[in-house]
């Protein structure tokens, strides 16, 4: 049984630092590519044969000590109500601009949400058998509102920033609507066999210290500590906000995942690994750096480990591994973590 990054993200000491890698399920990989020929993203999402195929693939290659369930952010709005697509990325046709679009999102019960990515879950879980844990994951109540109101991807999302500005009673309105759906949604993902929930807060780095302190801040609180009351170990991973860290590090949560732009050994000195405050650091090596090859992601890891002990540390990329990172570079990685305390690989 390998439970070392489920260990290390609840304190305890371990015989190494785990690792595993944000997007490790994904286009960087041949065989992903094939599949992906023959289907659609959407198509691999919503069949629990091919999300679980998808799900194992970096397992079958790398001695990771995680997986990360096949899915997207926006997987569980669908059974709000909202129709969306990729294109590549999420589109949102009719977007929520008003108050009757906003009031009128509905909140299904927890087994309607993503029934599919449950499925996927389970027999992730059976297809593991215990070699690594089992993540599963949702998009934070900002990031998935980010997609409704926008209706796309688009530099600064300026018209979730303008709802926020024009009406701030609805845009709350929207963000606790979504606060219920992603715990409800995460806690049954629990309850399919994931052993850790990671919040994906994508677009963190939008916010300002005061909007996230006013208006961000006590959805991810009443998120955070509803499944900590479930008894749900957690981690929460804001992208591009090194700018908010001195104020995430006070989730209750029990795992902050640092982006490539934060310094990491610095928070590592402002956060306790025992008692009181205590969180695990997840994190960083920017993911271009595997673009430059097996040498350059070899060094990056082992000035990482150098600065940041190795308890309470989970080593993995800054933000998601790009598809042009050749496979050299994923087994450098490994062989790094592994050799530093001279296991083989």
């Amino acid at each position: 049984m390998n439970d070392l990054f489920l260990r290390t993200l609840i304190g305890e000491k371990t015989e190494r630092r785990p690792l595993w890698v944000m997007r490790q399920a994904g286009r960087y990989l041949p065989e992903y590519r094939e599949l992906r020929k023959k289907n659609t993203f959407e198509e691999m999402c919503a069949s629990p044969d091919l999300a679980t195929e998808v799900t194992l693939q970096p397992m079958e290659r790398f001695p990771l000590d995680a997986a990360i369930v096949f899915a997207d952010l926006m997987t569980p709005v669908s059974a709000m109500g909202v129709s969306f697509h990729f294109a590549p990325g999420p589109v949102v046709p009719n977007p929520l601009r008003d108050a009757a679009s906003i009031r009128g999102l509905r909140i299904p019960d927890a087994e309607e949400i993503a029934p599919a990515m449950y499925e996927t879950l389970k027999r992730v879980k059976r297809g593991l058998n215990g070699r690594a844990n089992l993540i599963g994951f949702a998009g934070a109540p900002w990031s998935i509102a980010a997609y409704l109101v926008e209706g796309k991807g688009g530099k600064g999302f300026p018209f979730l920033r303008a709802l926020l500005a024009e009406d701030e009673i609805l845009f709350g309105e929207l963000l606790n609507t979504l606060t219920t759906l992603c715990l409800e949604f995460s806690i049954e993902q629990y309850e399919s066999g994931a052993d850790v929930i990671q919040i994906f807060d994508s677009w963190a780095g939008l916010l300002s210290v005061k909007t996230y302190t006013d208006h961000v801040e006590p959805h991810l609180i009443r998120l955070l500590s509803g499944l900590r009351e479930k008894g749900i170990p957690t981690i929460y991973f804001a992208q591009g906000a090194p700018h908010l860290t001195h104020l995430t590090q006070n989730l209750p949560c029990d795992g902050l995942g640092l982006c490539w732009r934060s310094d990491m050994a610095a928070v590592r000195k402002s956060i306790p690994t025992t008692g009181e405050g205590r969180k695990a650091l997840q994190g960083n090596i920017d993911p271009a750096i595997l673009l430059a090859g097996p040498e350059a992601t070899k060094r990056a890891a082992e000035e990482l480990m150098r600065l940041v002990p190795a308890h309470g540390h989970i080593m993995n990329l800054g933000h998601g591994i790009m598809p042009e990172v050749p496979i050299d570079s994923m087994h450098a990685l490994v062989e790094a973590v592994y050799n530093e305390i001279g296991v083989s690989a």
